[in-house]
Formats: structure tokens, sequence, C-alpha cells
């Protein structure tokens, strides 16, 4: 068993010792400098304020190299700040520097209106774009949906007391949220770990009081949903956008066709998932699953997990896979980039954010499951694919949320395999609903998020919306995808899942990430290590080309849904495999 004092806490003074270190202060300059440098080049070369030139194409390459730099200054120090205030939001100094590097941001920001509208007057070719063209393309649609230049400035400067404000109010309330359960107070990310619990009658009260207190903090927290999704909706009907789904296609760099060959695979794969849900109804003795069984423990060979022993096998079986993969996995483990214990002030779930020149920091809420130990895996990817986008300059690292999930996946994958593998059936069982948790999760539970998000826009576009009635939106959306398969739902997922509050349809983008990772993790089956050179490639990559040219190189039409039924063909493989073990252990 892992206590508290064990799980390690990671060292952010590699990056910056302090607020006060010369390191933080010099960096501090240095971005207030560039910032400067850009604003006098754009007046300088009338950026957005005239049509292109001969002469750009130097512009263009001095443009690109300023703004490179600046995204490398300000990488290390904005993330930096965000960490410190994710594990202590009572950390009043880190959130006054952050408020002020977020002005800076802003400043920065507001000059992104007249970059679009210059790139979108020029030819790849004049300017010698090369691998920056993409940039060139996706400026041309763009900037057919800019509002004024004054009126993007203007909303960019808003932005700090209205949208961003509401994601603060999200992240800091949550975050010191304590529970009452059994006489005890304990923050929320520990209530919710206890649905892991072997424990049902233990399970269910630990639902019953996180519900209660969402519903004791129900008001701020509509609050902050009204004033996010109300400020993006008036943006996105200001700037001409179709519908509120739209923009996130082009972030994500996908087409509708995609989106919507996807989901109709997802929503095809409903009546599987509910097998699933049953069989592990019987597999706990019931009739049908509450929702507060739907992260319990099947099996008797279930274990704990303890840190050092998920660290080991994770460790062994990535280096099976990628000797690249496993060595960036040990330096995260020995350099202390992982936050892991619960804590008041610490915000809930788990991210890796990069901090420059391929190093990344991983947050987490360790408890001891292999689940948990998935969950470390999936955020290694991620510090990978930071690693493979080392040497890739700023402009071109900003990878979509569809693609942000892909080594994520293969990690994930890779040693979940590996567990249902190497364990005896008794383990296996374990490990392999755990699997099919994280994918339900993804694949129903995700799609629930997508139908509330739509609703809430829809409703949003005409007045706030009650706590109550975001309540009812999210049961009706868990209604369509979970169905029959749960006796209950969670009223409050719009208050738990901080998606909601700082981006748009971040839900449909792990179900890509998921389904487009399972296709890879199974050519990489067909190829061996000959695919890891052309999966790094892909990694490097997922800046430069849309998400259909990346996937076409492996022979993927993502516009078809055969193709993503081929990635739910391998989980409905778990489920077959799932349903049979537990046919087995009950008759």
């Amino acid at each position: 068993m892992s206590t508290v004092a064990e799980l390690p806490r990671w060292d952010l003074d590699p990056l910056f010792p302090g607020l006060e270190s010369e390191k933080f202060q010099q960096a501090w300059a240095e971005l207030e400098r560039q910032l400067g440098e850009l604003k006098a080049l754009y007046d300088q070369h009338q950026i957005g304020a005239r049509p292109a030139r001969p002469t750009d194409r130097e512009v263009f390459e001095t443009l690109i190299e300023r703004i490179n730099a600046f995204g490398e200054t300000l990488t290390p120090l904005l993330n930096y700040l965000i960490m410190r205030v994710d594990t202590d939001s009572s950390d009043t100094a880190s959130q006054a520097k952050l408020s002020e590097l977020e002005l800076r941001f802003v400043e920065f920001q507001k000059l992104n209106p007249r970059f679009v509208a210059w790139l979108a007057g020029l030819e790849p070719s004049a300017v010698g774009a090369g691998e920056y063209s993409i940039l060139l393309e996706e400026a041309k649609v763009l900037a057919r949906h800019q509002m004024s230049e004054a009126e993007e400035a203007l909303a960019a400067e808003l932005s700090l007391s209205g949208s961003r404000g509401w994601v603060k109010l999200h992240s800091n309330l949550t975050s010191q949220i304590m529970v009452r359960l059994a006489d005890k107070e304990l923050p929320m990310p520990a209530v919710r770990n206890l649905a892991n619990s072997p424990d049902a009658s233990l399970r269910q009260a630990a639902y019953e009081a996180e519900l209660a207190a969402w519903k004791a903090h129900e008001i701020p927290l509509a609050a902050a949903l009204n004033g996010y999704k109300g400020e993006v909706s008036t943006l996105n009907r200001k700037r001409g956008w179709e519908d509120d789904i739209a923009p996130s296609l082009v972030e994500n760099r996908i087409t509708r066709e995609t989106l919507e060959a996807m989901q109709a695979a997802m929503v095809a794969s409903f009546p599987e998932w509910r097998r699933y849900f049953a069989a592990k109804a019987r597999a706990l003795g019931k009739t049908r699953l509450e929702w507060w069984d739907l992260s319990a423990p099947v099996g008797k060979g279930g274990r704990s997990w303890s840190w050092e022993e998920g660290r080991r096998f994770i460790l062994e079986h990535l280096a099976g896979f990628s000797p690249a993969d496993a060595e960036l996995a040990q330096r995260a483990y020995a350099e202390r980039w992982i936050d892991a214990p619960p804590r008041r002030g610490k915000v809930g779930g788990a991210y890796c954010a990069s901090v420059g020149g391929g190093v990344s920091r991983i947050l987490t809420n360790w408890e001891d499951s292999f689940d948990a130990v998935s969950t470390m895996a999936h955020e290694l990817g991620h510090a990978y694919h930071n690693h493979c986008l080392r040497g890739v300059p700023y402009l071109l690292r900003s990878e979509p949320m569809t693609l942000a999930e892909t080594a994520s996946i293969m990690n994930e994958t890779v040693v979940v395999e590996a567990a249902l593998a190497a364990l005896p059936e008794s383990e296996g069982l374990v490990v392999l609903e755990a699997s099919l948790q994280g994918a339900a999760q993804v694949i129903v539970d995700i799609h629930s998020r997508f139908l509330f998000e739509r609703s809430v826009f829809a409703q949003r576009r005409t007045r706030e919306l009650s706590p109550e009635e975001f309540c009812e939106l999210m049961v009706q959306a868990q209604d369509a995808t979970y169905g029959e398969g749960l006796a209950s739902r969670h009223p409050y997922m719009w208050a738990v899942k901080g998606h909601y509050y700082g981006s748009n349809f971040y839900n449909y983008p792990y179900a890509f990430g998921q389904l487009f990772g399972l296709a890879l993790y199974r050519r990489y089956q067909q190829e061996g290590p000959a695919f890891v050179a052309r999966y790094d490639d892909l990694l490097a990559s997922v800046g430069k080309f849309p998400a259909g040219e990346l996937a076409a190189r492996f022979g993927f039409d993502l516009e078809t849904e055969a193709f993503w039924q081929g990635g739910i063909a391998l989980l409905v493989e778990r489920i077959n495999r799932f349903e049979a073990l537990i046919q087995k252990a009950t008759s």
C-alpha cells in the first residue's frame, strides 16, 4: 500500500526556484521585452492593415522567428504558475502572478487577429512557408470568422474578467470543496476516488455525499458555466460560425464528416456497452448497475497496486514497445516530474504539462489500483509526445486536441494489453474490467458530455440556465447513452468536469484519441518494431498537418464509419471476453 507520505510531489525548482528567484525574474523581463518587440514589429510592417507585398517573405520569416521565441519563453512561465496554483489554490502569490501573466498573454492574443488577417492574404509559395503552410491555409478560414480588429482586441481584454474569471472560479472553488463523509472531512478528489472501493455501501455513501457537496455549491458553479458558455456562444455568433461546434472542428483539424462518422460508430456500439454493464452487475450480485458501481472493482483476484509496483510495471512494458518511450518515463520518475498525492487545495483528475525543451510535469491523484497505473501510463504518453515535439518550433507544436491523445492512448493500451497477457486469470479479470471501465467512459460517457454541451449551447443562446436545468440536461444526456444499462444517474457531472469551463467540446476528442490510438496499436501489432519510427514521426508532425492527412499515412480514412468500427471492434472483443469470464465465475 502507498501512503501519502511515500507518494512523490513534483520538483518545480529546475524550472524556477521561486517567484522571487533571479531566474524567474529574468524570464519575466525577457517575456516583456519580446512582447514589446513583437508589437513594434507588427506596427512597423502594418501587419493586418495592408495587403500582401513582394517583400513579405522576409517579414514572414522574421515574424515566425519572433513568435516562436516568445512562445518558448511563455511556456515554462505560464505552466509553472498554473502548476503552483493547481497544487495549492490558496497560494495567493502565485494566483496574483498568474493573473499578471494572463494580462501579458492577452496583449499577445490581441495581435492574433492582425496576424490571421495578414496570413490569409499570403500564398505559401510566395513566402516560402514550407511546413508553416498549414497556418496560412487555416488563416484563410479563420479570417472569414473574425470580428473587426477593435472588437477582437476588446474580446481578448474582457476575457480576463469574463471567461477566464469563470474558469478560475470553477477551479478554485472545486479544489477547496471538503466533503462530509462518516464524520470526516475529505477533499473532493479523495471522495471521488472512493468510487473504486470494493465496499458497495462505502461507494454509495461517497456518491451521495459527493452529490450533496455539489448541490451545496451549485449556484456559483452554475453561474460560472452560464458565464463561460454565454460568452463563447455570443462570440461564435458575432464571428459568423454556423453553430457552436464548427469552431471546434477547425481547432481539432477534422471535418464534420469525420465527427459524424465517429459518433455514428459510437452510438451503434451502445448495445455492446450495455452488455458489459449487465455482466458487471451480475459480477457484483446485482440486477442492474448503479452509478456508484461504474468504477467498482470486479473479481476476487483484485489487489492493491502500490506506487512502486505500478512504476516497475509501466517501465518494463513500455520498454517492450519503445525503448525511447520507457527511457523518457524513467526520467520522469527519477527527476520528480510527478505530483501524486491527493490533498486539499489540489485540483482533481490528472494531466501532463509541457514546460519546454521536451520536458514535462504530471499531476495525478494516486490511489492504489490498476486504474491509477493505467492513468499514469496515459499521462506518461503525453510526456513522451512532448519529448517527440522537443525539436518542433512553438507555432507547430500546438497539437489539436484530437491528436493530443494519440501517445497517451498508445501507452495506456500497451500497459493494459501487457497486464491482460501476463497476469493470472483472476487478476486479468480485474485489469480487463478496469480497461472496460475507462473505455466506457470514453465511448459512452463522453458522448453524454457531448450531448449535454450541445444542449447547453442551444439553450444558452436564449437565456441563462438554473442549476436544476443543468442537472436535467445532464440526466437527459445520460439517459440517451447509458439507457437501461444503469439504474441511476449523476446529475452534477457538469460541475465535476472542468473541461466544460476551460474549453469547448473537449469531449469528442477523447473518443477520437481512443479509437485512433487503438487503430495505431493494431497497426503496431501487424508491423512490430518497424512501426515505432513512423509513430514517432507522426507524434512530431501533429501540429503540421490536418488529422485526416496524418491518418492517411497509415491508410486510414477518418470519414468512414468503418474506420471507427475497427477501433470499437477491439473493445467489443474485450467485452466478449469479460462477459465469458463473468459467466464462468457466476455459473
